[in-house]
């Protein structure tokens, strides 16, 4: 007898081939049988009616930083309410893991600058109870999670545990280099998927100085990433920076033979051809033979910030002093009101050598909320617009208004992938992996963790850009495919049951809300009152009902530890 029977329920297996009117049972945690056109699947101890719903294989997330949240919140919030039942952390290299208990302050410190988080929330939330990488995994494991996990092996972690100080200071020398190759090892003997970093100019750190893999030279880079060649395992995780251009990233995938993920793949209607440089530089190395694919989000890259903490302009050299000042706003003042720092930036915003960020693209910033309320009637209107009608340049008007609020003012802009037409190629390439949704990250200033339901009501329901069928391989069994998650992705027997039962008429993103449900009080940007999502379930557990959760204290998921990347 099964432990479960789905019935009356319409199958979406993930294969991408067409939907058809089945049953489903499971047994111990994973899919024990299928049938078509009404046979049963037999008897089972419970059975759910489907009402003629869709049932599909749950969502996996590729990006995400939940590295630090998931040891006080084992859901991963709000992923798991949003369809997610598969996620991957420690991407850019932005990992707690390894972590001596020396650097845990400053390792907090700059995750507080570069992935936006609570400086106060980490110190007061995240469990201390590890250093090694493995006692992450086995706290992970002890702690129990709602979602299945697997964590990437950071750069900035493992320099920041081999050197120190100095690895925000300085190149390796060779006996760090190897002492380095020792602890990827090591993490990838304890189950981490692969080694991740980032070379992006924008990823700076405490005080805006750079994280700590920015220091690497080419040389560290190779020898670190050879070690997974020299393993035969794991993935070779990137946000890359203007160093490290797909054509070198190849030669990664050559010399190591090792999958290379590519992020972040990003239109920019200020520089078109970017993106699309990178795919085809991409797409021109599979066909060579190498295993490479890009990270690509299918939501508009939008985020609500103050001039306290405008990542969005972080990337930017003219910006990077501002940075250390932004807990002084009478300094911060002083640099903004230098006319050599306005001129810079605003050669800088409309430099073709802007990397998927913010370019000078006023009419897509807004007020969202004033901070003195004689200005509340600006609430909603456009820079762009607004100083058109004073007379001021846009960069001027913005610096110069929120002066005028302490720089408080809320504003929010569309930075990249705005522009449904530049994005749709990017979606639809056999070289591109869905996903970039942040989770976990810039908490304060998006929230795009429900991408996937984003996918299948924008870019299937309303544009046709994609078949219901094919959005859903896209985001199970394509990911699953690529990151090598085993036995996931598909609804086939002998699969772990992670599934979702969808009303694809119905499914919709929800409203962005601002909650201060972190530790210490700390707020964060949600969506709440998503749609369509009937029932959930992980590893054969059901988790949501009717877009409730069922029972709290579940911990379903598993930390992954062993994967199939060939």
């Amino acid at each position: 007898m099964h432990d479960l029977a789905i019935r009356n329920v319409q199958i979406c297996d993930g294969s991408g081939d067409k939907t058809y009117r089945g049953e489903l049972a499971v047994t111990d945690g994973r899919i024990s049988a299928i049938t078509k056109n009404g046979e049963s699947v037999g008897e089972a101890r419970d059975s759910v009616d489907a009402a003629n719903l869709v049932l599909t294989p749950g969502l996996i997330d590729n990006h995400t930083h939940y590295d630090a949240q998931i040891t006080w919140d084992a859901f991963a919030s709000p992923s798991t309410t949003l369809g997610v039942t598969t996620l991957i952390m420690g991407n850019c290299g932005f990992t707690i893991a390894p972590c001596k208990t020396a650097d845990r302050e400053q390792t907090f410190k700059n995750l507080t600058q570069v992935e936006g988080m609570s400086l106060d929330a980490l110190t007061e939330g995240t469990s201390r109870d590890y250093e090694t990488f493995d006692e992450y995994m086995g706290l992970l494991e002890s702690l129990g999670t709602v979602p299945n996990v697997a964590v990437y092996c950071g750069h900035s972690s493992v320099r920041t545990w081999v050197m120190g100080d100095a690895a925000v200071e300085r190149t390796a020398n060779d006996q760090e280099i190897k002492e380095m190759k020792s602890v990827i090892a090591s993490c990838l003997d304890s189950g981490a998927i692969g080694f991740s970093t980032s070379t992006y100019q924008g990823h700076n750190g405490w005080g805006g100085v750079p994280m700590p893999s920015r220091f690497a030279d080419e040389n560290e880079l190779r020898q670190l990433v050879g070690t997974l060649g020299e393993k035969e395992r794991g993935i070779f995780m990137l946000t890359k920076g203007n160093s490290t251009p797909v054509p070198m990233l190849e030669t990664l995938a050559a010399d190591t033979d090792r999958p290379v993920a590519v992020a972040a793949v990003l239109y920019d209607h200020a520089n078109p051809q970017s993106a699309k440089s990178d795919m085809d530089a991409i797409d021109a190395a599979v066909d060579r033979g190498r295993k490479m694919f890009a990270q690509v989000a299918c939501t508009p890259i939008s985020m609500d910030f103050t001039l306290r903490g405008a990542y969005l302009f972080e990337g930017c050299a003219a910006w990077k002093p501002a940075i250390s000042l932004y807990d002084s706003p009478a300094e911060l003042g002083k640099f903004f009101d230098q006319p050599d720092f306005r001129a810079a930036m605003k050669s800088e915003l409309v430099s073709p050598e802007a990397l998927n960020r913010f370019t000078d693209q006023w009419d897509k910033v807004e007020i969202v909320k004033a901070a003195n309320a004689s200005n509340e009637h600006l609430e909603g209107q456009i820079i762009a617009d607004l100083a058109r009608a004073d007379s001021k340049d846009p960069f001027d008007w913005m610096l110069d208004f929120a002066a005028t609020e302490d720089f408080a003012t809320m504003f929010n802009a569309s930075i990249v992938n705005a522009d449904e037409s530049g994005v749709a190629p990017l979606l639809q390439s056999d070289n591109s992996t869905i996903g970039l949704a942040d989770a976990g990250a810039h908490m304060f200033l998006f929230c795009d963790a429900d991408f996937g339901l984003h996918l299948l009501s924008r870019w299937v329901r309303d544009l046709g850009t994609f078949t219901f069928e094919k959005a859903i391989a896209e985001l199970t069994s394509k990911q699953a495919r690529a990151y090598g998650i085993r036995d996931r992705g598909e609804l086939k027997v002998g699969y772990h049951a992670d599934m979702l039962l969808l009303d694809p008429d119905a499914i919709g993103r929800g409203r962005k809300q601002r909650n201060y449900d972190m530790p210490a009080g700390a707020s964060r940007l949600v969506r709440t009152e998503a749609s369509g999502i009937a029932g959930m379930w992980i590893n054969g557990s059901r988790v949501m009902n009717a877009g409730e959760m069922v029972d709290e204290s579940a911990r379903p998921g598993t930390v992954l530890r062993d994967f199939d990347v060939s």
